[in-house]
C-alpha cells in the first residue's frame, strides 16, 4: 500500500476519520430531529456546527496521542477564538460532551481513549493546536473537519477531509463520506440523499457510508463502509480497491460540479460541457464526495470553476486529489497543471479552476474546451 514509512500514519489517520465519521452521524441525527439550533454561521456563508469543531478537537487529540514524538502541525478550518466568547459557552458544553462521547469509544476503532473525560480547557487546547498555515516545508495534517456544512445540516452529502503534506506534496488522504453508501451508481439515481425509511434488510444492502483512502505513489486507491453499531473497526480487512471509470466518450461521461452557485460559475461549467458534448444532466453534490464520485467510478469530471476573488483552500482539495490520482485520475488546473499545495493555506497560482477528470483523454479534450469557452465566458 505504498512507503511503508507512511503506513503507522496512514492507519491512525483512517481509524480518526472513521471515529469523525460516527461523531458527525450522531449530530447530524440530532440537527435533523432538533432542528437546527446548533448552527452557526461563518464568514464564507457556510453554516457551522458543533460537528465541525468536535471533530477539529478529536482528530486533533488522536494526531498528538499517536505521534507524541513529532512537533505535529496541524491545519485546519475551524478557528479556536469564535468558540472561546462567552456567549457560545453552551456551544462549548455542547463540544466537549460530543469530544467526550466520542473519544470514550476509541477502543473500538482501535485508538486509545484519554485516561479521564476532557475538560473544556483541554478540547479548548486540541482545538486550537490546529493552527499551522502549512508551506512548502516540513509535515503538516491538514483537516477539513465538516465539508459541505450546508449538505450535512440538510441531511445531504458531506464529507471529513484529512490528508498528510510532506514538503509541500500530498503524501496520503482520507475521505470519510459518511452519507454515501458503497454501492455504485447511488449519487447518480437517489437525489444524494439516504433514506432512513429504507427498510432495514435494504440499508444492509446499501451500507450508508464509506471512508475512501490512498497514498502517493502506491497506485492504488481503497473504500471500506462505515463500522456498524456494535462492531469493531476491522482495517483493512474490510477495504476493497476502487478505480475511476473507464468511459472516455464525453457523450456517455457525467461531470460533478458544486450545488452552491455562489462558489461556482454554472453557467460557464454548461457552456464548457455543452461544447464537449456532453448529455448526461450535471451532478450537483456538496462537498468533496465530488472527489469520491470521480475516484469510485460514479462520475467522470469534477470541476469547479469560481466567483472571481475566491481562493481556493488547500483542506478543500488535498485529500479528494490525491485519492483521484491514485484511483488512475488526472487533477489539474484549468491550464493543465498539477495543484500547488506548498504555498500556505491557500492553493495559490491557480489557473481559472479546479478540473478533475477519470482519465487522461477526456481530460485532454476538457483542457482544450475550458480554452475555446473562456474567450467568449464574462467569467
Amino acid at each position: 500500500m505504498g512507503d511503508a514509512n507512511y503506513e503507522r500514519e496512514l492507519d491512525v489517520a483512517v481509524r480518526a476519520v472513521h471515529m469523525a465519521c460516527a461523531l458527525c452521524q450522531r449530530v447530524q441525527a440530532g440537527l435533523v430531529s432538533h432542528g437546527t439550533g446548533q448552527v452557526k454561521s461563518k464568514d464564507d456563508d457556510s453554516p457551522v456546527t458543533v460537528a465541525d469543531w468536535s471533530v477539529q478537537a478529536i482528530v486533533s487529540w488522536i494526531l498528538a496521542e499517536s505521534f507524541q514524538d513529532q512537533n505535529v502541525s496541524i491545519v485546519a478550518e475551524e478557528d479556536v477564538q469564535t468558540l472561546s466568547k462567552a456567549e457560545l459557552a453552551d456551544l462549548l458544553a455542547s463540544v466537549s460532551k460530543t469530544v467526550n462521547e466520542s473519544l470514550a469509544e476509541a477502543p473500538k476503532y482501535g485508538l486509545q481513549s484519554p485516561k479521564k473525560a476532557l475538560g473544556a480547557t483541554q478540547v479548548l487546547e486540541a482545538i486550537s493546536r490546529c493552527n499551522s498555515t502549512g508551506g512548502p516545508t516540513g509535515r503538516h495534517w491538514v483537516l477539513d473537519p465538516v465539508d459541505g456544512t450546508l449538505g450535512f445540516v440538510r441531511g445531504d452529502q458531506y464529507a471529513i477531509a484529512l490528508a498528510l503534506i510532506e514538503d509541500g506534496k500530498v503524501i496520503m488522504g482520507v475521505l470519510g463520506c459518511p452519507n454515501y453508501p458503497m454501492k455504485n451508481g447511488w449519487l447518480n439515481h437517489h437525489h444524494h440523499r439516504y433514506d432512513e425509511s429504507m427498510s432495514s434488510s435494504a440499508s444492509d444492502t446499501w451500507e450508508k457510508g464509506c471512508v475512501i483512502y490512498a497514498q502517493k505513489g502506491s497506485g492504488k486507491a481503497w473504500m471500506q463502509p462505515l463500522v456498524q453499531q456494535n462492531k469493531m473497526l476491522e482495517w483493512p480487512n474490510s477495504a476493497r480497491q476502487i478505480k475511476v471509470s473507464s468511459i472516455d466518450d464525453p457523450g456517455l461521461a457525467t461531470f460533478c460540479e458544486p450545488v452552491e452557485k455562489a462558489n461556482s460559475n454554472h453557467s460557464f461549467t454548461a457552456g464548457v460541457a455543452h461544447s464537449m458534448g456532453f448529455k448526461n444532466q450535471p451532478l450537483r453534490v456538496h462537498s468533496m464526495v465530488k472527489y469520491a464520485a470521480i475516484a469510485r467510478g460514479d462520475a467522470e469530471i469534477f470541476m469547479k470553476f469560481a466567483r472571481c476573488g475566491y481562493k481556493e483552500k488547500i483542506w478543500d482539495h488535498a485529500a479528494g486529489v490525491v485519492i483521484v490520482e491514485e484511483a488512475g485520475g488526472v487533477v489539474t488546473d484549468a491550464g493543465g497543471r498539477p495543484l500547488d499545495f506548498s504555498r500556505g493555506t491557500y492553493l495559490e497560482g491557480l489557473d481559472r479552476g479546479i478540473v478533475a477528470c477519470c482519465s487522461a483523454k477526456l481530460h485532454e479534450g476538457f483542457i482544450g474546451a475550458v480554452y475555446a469557452s473562456w474567450d467568449s465566458s464574462n467569467l
